[in-house]
């Protein structure tokens, strides 16, 4: 019998994320989101929040979704958010021992 060559690290990590898309697709295990970019009005700075329906998720933390609003905490900073569904304004609130801050940023949400 002739000798095995190895399977490269390379080829094994290609193979394993094609049967991992494969199986996403086949069995719909991506679950339902929808990135939504917010700006900040004075600095004109803009980011991505990724908002799952589905799994009722903003970046992966919990998530209040209802009719008119989305809101949620970050797990990170401790920062409240509050996305208004029709308008897209979004208050962000910073707690803090001197009574903390509020921010009010615009979201495009999709059609």
């Amino acid at each position: 019998m002739g000798k095995r060559r190895p399977f490269s690290a390379y080829a094994r990590t290609a193979a394993i994320a094609a049967v991992a898309t494969a199986i996403a697709a086949c069995c719909g295990a991506a679950a339902e989101g929808v990135a939504v970019t917010c700006t900040n009005p004075f600095s004109g700075a803009s980011w991505q929040i990724a908002i799952d329906y589905d799994l009722k998720t903003v970046d992966s933390n919990p998530a209040n979704i209802d009719e008119t609003e989305i809101s949620w905490r970050d797990a990170k900073d401790g920062w409240r958010y509050t996305l208004d569904r029709k308008s897209g304004a979004l208050t962000i609130v910073l707690a803090s021992s001197t009574g903390g801050n509020f921010l009010h940023d615009q979201c495009r949400l999709p059609d």
